[in-house]
């Protein structure tokens, strides 16, 4: 594993030193893939990528995935595997001259012994189109051999044709077994990790370490490196981590929540469907994560309103109040309290009776006036001065006569609003709809009925 902390050209006495100086979890990264923890889906015996570089067929690779899931480690192990010269540049730091004269020294590498160059750039999404555009002829010559890693999506962040060039493997979050699995190689190691101590974790300590990296082995490391570093010795020279040490060295659970991301863009898609499945148990969850996260309050209040009305609708008008209700209520009393309001409205917005009736009567009205001939307004529902014009056009008298809805008694007169018997509103089956069904399905009778008497 020594050589990871070095390029092909550095000195091993410094490597060794940056290794002793390194922090545990850069000390305890693998070095094959039979140490390696995770990502079982695409590095088990068998799967594609594990097959691809036991074999070493593989060109360029995108790893994409969350901090702390062993994106980097992989890449070099990769290089490692495979034999290969590994180098790596930063997206934050790098440039294109950067780029440039790695793929020239790889190049002259290449000829004179005819050793690849693997070229990992960490948080590739940093990278802008130029930058991204200048791998490309030398990933097309074959100069370099490619490995990107990003915590962001790379169908949205990365150039099409550097993905097109690409694998793309997604790397999840560690499981708690993993995660257990990670601390006992720390403190069973006694090269890198903690081996050659006499260090005690309880199985309490060693949960709420798994528990709050939420899948990060960095942060598990960290933690416990923390633990240990700062627990002072027993008499008998042993260190015992409790949780209450463990609790110390891990202030606060950090969830994996970008605000401009995946993590945000999927924890909102979950919440409002947790919500238009009618789960409020789930749809709390969701929102008591984007809260953790400190996620804006009134995005969150704005999603709710959004399907109070697009996915219960009529169902229950009550939903769009109570929404509306909360949304003032968030921007005029803020957090903490704000999560109260914001609880009340998704538990009602999940549990009312759906209907996404009204929202397919629009878009339904939107496409036939995008695609389809613009209806005009028939004579007797136009303003006076058009009613004029119309007359002096040959426009009848009988066919310009509005009638006025409140001089029938029940506040209804058939007559037509659309040149045309179109048809956008069908109200559903559940909750009010159920009444506004019987009251349309009652009123277009009359109306047919009048239309039949009319001929």
């Amino acid at each position: 594993m020594d050589d990871f902390f070095a390029s092909s050209d550095d000195d091993q006495d410094t490597a060794q030193l940056v290794i002793k100086s390194a922090p545990l979890a850069a000390r305890m990264r693998p070095q094959g893939l039979g140490d390696y923890i995770g990502q079982k889906h695409i590095l088990g015996i068998g799967k594609l990528l594990r097959r691809a570089i036991e074999a070493d067929r593989f060109s360029s690779l995108i790893l994409y995935g969350p901090p702390g899931v062993g994106k980097t480690t992989l890449a070099r192990i990769i290089s490692h595997e495979t034999k290969s010269r590994f180098t790596e540049l930063s997206g934050v730091e790098s440039n294109v001259g950067d780029i440039r004269a790695t793929a020239e020294t790889a190049a002259k590498i290449l000829k004179l012994n005819g050793q690849t160059t693997i070229l990992f750039v960490d948080e590739i999404h940093r990278f802008n189109k130029a930058q991204q555009d200048v791998l490309l002829p030398h990933l097309e010559r074959g100069t370099l051999r490619f490995i990107g890693a990003t915590t962001h999506n790379p169908f949205f962040y990365l150039n099409s044709p550097l993905v097109s060039r690409s694998q793309v493997f997604t790397l999840e979050p560690l499981s708690m077994e993993e995660l257990d699995e990670v601390i006992s190689h720390a403190l069973k190691d006694k090269q890198h990790g903690f081996g050659n101590l006499d260090v005690q974790v309880t199985p309490e300590a060693r949960k709420h370490l798994a528990t709050s990296s939420d899948g990060d082995a960095r942060k598990c490391l960290n933690g416990l490196e923390l633990a240990v570093l700062t627990t002072p010795q027993n008499e008998l020279g042993g260190i015992h981590i409790d949780l209450n040490a463990a609790e110390e060295s891990v202030q606060q659970k950090t969830v994996v929540y970008d605000g401009d991301g995946d993590g945000h863009y999927d924890t909102i898609s979950a919440f409002i469907k947790s919500m238009r499945g009618s789960d409020p148990d789930a749809a709390i969850y969701w929102l008591a994560k984007m809260l953790y996260a400190g996620e804006d309050i009134r995005f969150i209040a704005r999603r709710i309103v959004i399907c109070a009305s697009e996915d219960v609708g009529l169902a229950d008008s009550h939903a769009l109040r109570v929404a509306i209700a909360a949304q003032q209520a968030v921007e005029f009393v803020g957090m903490p309290e704000a999560r109260i309001p914001l609880a009340h409205a998704a538990i009602y917005v999940a549990t009312a009776p759906k209907s996404n009736r009204a929202y397919l009567a629009i878009n339904k009205a939107l496409d036939d006036i995008k695609q389809g001939r613009t209806l005009a307004v028939p004579p007797h529902l136009r303003t006076k001065t058009r009613k004029k014009l119309a007359a002096a056009s040959g426009t009848t008298a009988e066919e310009m006569e509005y009638q006025y809805s409140h001089d029938s008694e029940e506040g209804y007169i058939p007559q037509a609003y659309l040149p045309e018997g179109r048809v956008y509103y069908e109200p559903s089956g559940n909750g009010l709809e159920i009444k506004i069904k019987e009251r349309l399905d009652y009123w277009r009778k009359k109306f047919e009925e009048s239309q039949s008497a009319k001929k």
